[in-house]
Formats: structure tokens, sequence, C-alpha cells
């Protein structure tokens, strides 16, 4: 359906250049539809998400139990997810439960990899939570899109 422009409802909100969305998730990117590079659905990136909370919960909790800290565990599990998942994004492209679910993430705008300033931006994002809940029509949370990156299947 095309916009008319300057009017409606819709192009308010889409703001001026917002480019129309395509016939399916990640085609505006350069992306398949299907298959290995094709945009990751939420459903496996919750998943994701999900696995390295549990691993950064035991990597905290023998922390906590080793060490002599006052400070609670579920904070020393967010340090622990946030530098695991920061480190492992920038190294390898992906989490260890992105590893797991058959995900990466990749940057959209031509460079080889995920730098350090990308990988640090994506973890604070997601850390704030509210960010990665809010997708454009190419399934990108706002995470990816401030850091021009998206994550896909392997």
């Amino acid at each position: 359906m095309a916009r008319t422009s300057g009017s409606g409802l819709g192009s308010w909100l889409s703001g001026a250049g917002t480019p129309e969305p395509g016939s399916y998730p990640g085609e505006r990117l350069g992306l398949p539809k299907d298959g290995p590079g094709s945009i990751a659905r939420f459903g496996r990136r919750i998943a994701a998400l999900i696995v390295d909370w549990v691993i950064a919960l035991g990597l905290a909790a023998l922390v906590v139990a080793v060490g002599s800290f006052t400070v609670p565990v579920q904070t020393v599990q967010l340090v622990v997810w946030f530098v695991l998942g920061v480190a492992s994004v920038r190294l390898f492209g992906f989490s260890p439960g992105q590893l797991a679910l058959g995900l990466k993430v990749v940057p959209v705008d031509g460079r080889l990899h995920v730098g350090a300033g990308r990988a640090l931006g994506r973890g604070l994002l997601i850390s704030l939570v509210i960010p990665a809940l809010f997708t454009d029509s190419d399934l990108r949370g706002l995470h990816d899109l401030a850091t021009k990156t998206a994550v896909v299947k392997r």
C-alpha cells in the first residue's frame, strides 16, 4: 500500500525518507528470505538470551561462592552476562546462547565484523531491556538499529 506524502498518521510516525517495508524481514537489508543469513525471529533471539542469562547465573554463583563478595549474585550475574556478551560478540560474532541456537550478529553497513564499540553499545542497550522490545519491519530491535547490526541465522 503506497503512502501519501505528508498526510496521515503513518507518514508522520515513520518520518521523512523512511523506506517502505519489504515483502519479508531483511529484504531492505539485502538478506535472504530463508536459510543462513536470514533475519532471526524473536523467539529464537529470546531463547538465546535466556541461555546466556542462565550461563551468567551459573558463573556468577560460582564467583560469589568462591570469593568473599558482599555484592548480590544478581548484580554479579548482570556484569558477567554483559562482559560475556560483549566480548563474545566482538570476538566471534555471537554469544554462547546465539551459538547454541544457530544465530550470529552481523553488521548491515558493509563492515566485516561487529567492532568493540558496536558490541558495547548493543550490550548496554539490551541490558536496558526496552530497546530490544521495539522492532522495525525487518525485526531489528532499537539496539540493532542504533548499532547498525542484525541478528541472523548461521
